[in-house]
């Protein structure tokens, strides 16, 4: 099985050269590439050190579709791939196994189009952050197909490309990455594969450390993309169902959590909760 692995960098910072070397120790081979939207810090230079090919964008033509789209063209043209990797700069990888066991299944299951591992919160996760890992990624690995909306909803179509593979057949097969989309064009091309009769699956056992310790004001900013998504790709909604019903869920019984392991905790969720809520809304309405 032939692989390829792509990065979208900018100004990834020191821990970036931490994560190049867990690559480099990875049991699985790969064609390595990252896409830089013209850092200026010492992330070129990390790359290049560790043989990793750069691909160099103009910040400002930076998208989160298109750009992966591009990337991976780039490297088809130069090697024949099977599946094709996703990573964020901000991760680091559990062990040197973490990008065979992400890609297994596809020598197991020829219908399953995309695999993404589990994500846990990095050292400096605070309970909250620490919180929403758990809930998105739970121990046990799930094998999903389009029927399973009945059981998940909108969480069906869930998956994230800081730490994912596609079959590249799979993903050409549904148009590959969209370039008019604000962000989560992970989910956008995983709905398009369900739809398509294609399964996900979520792989335990492949991890990754990877948190977010946002305040207030970045979740009002991410959540009116994702608001903004949802109003655009209205189709995943009247396909899967929407996302306030899960959201609705992942409050309480985040705040219930929150509540037994540090009462202070709340208030804080409660303002970010508001702010998502409201950036969500937001986004729907532009």
């Amino acid at each position: 099985m032939n692989c390829g692995l792509i990065i979208p960098t900018l100004n990834a910072g020191g821990q970036f050269k931490k994560l190049l070397e867990q690559i480099a120790a990875q049991s699985l081979m790969t064609k390595k590439l990252i896409v830089d939207s013209q850092s200026t810090d010492e992330t070129l230079i990390f790359a290049k050190n560790f043989g990793l090919e750069v691909l160099t964008i103009q910040r400002k033509n930076f998208n989160h579709g298109a750009t992966r789209q591009l990337a991976l063209e780039h490297l088809l043209k130069k090697f024949p791939l099977d599946v094709i990797i996703f990573l964020t700069q901000d991760v680091l990888l559990r062990d040197e196994a973490s990008l065979a066991k992400l890609v297994k299944i596809f020598g197991e299951d020829k219908s399953v189009g995309l695999s993404y591992g589990r994500q846990l919160p990095h050292e400096n996760a605070t309970n909250e952050a620490k919180f929403l890992r758990a809930f998105n990624y739970p121990p046990e690995s799930q094998l999903r197909s389009f029927d399973d909306r009945k059981i998940f909803g909108l969480k069906t179509a869930f998956a994230s490309n800081s730490f994912a593979a596609y079959r590249v057949e799979s993903l050409q097969s549904v148009g590959g990455f969209p370039s008019n989309v604000p962000l989560c064009e992970d989910m956008y091309v995983a709905a398009k594969m369900l739809m398509r009769g294609l399964k996900i699956f979520y792989a335990a056992d492949a991890q990754v450390y990877h948190s977010h310790n946002y305040t207030a004001a970045q979740e009002f900013r991410r959540y009116v993309q994702i608001g903004k998504f949802h109003a655009q790709e209205s189709w995943i909604r009247e396909n899967f169902g929407s996302a306030e019903g899960a959201g609705k869920k992942f409050v309480l019984m985040k705040l219930s959590a929150l509540a037994k392991e540090n009462p202070l905790d709340c208030a804080g969720a409660i303002f970010r909760d508001a702010a998502k809520f409201f950036g969500y809304r937001f986004g729907r309405l532009k």
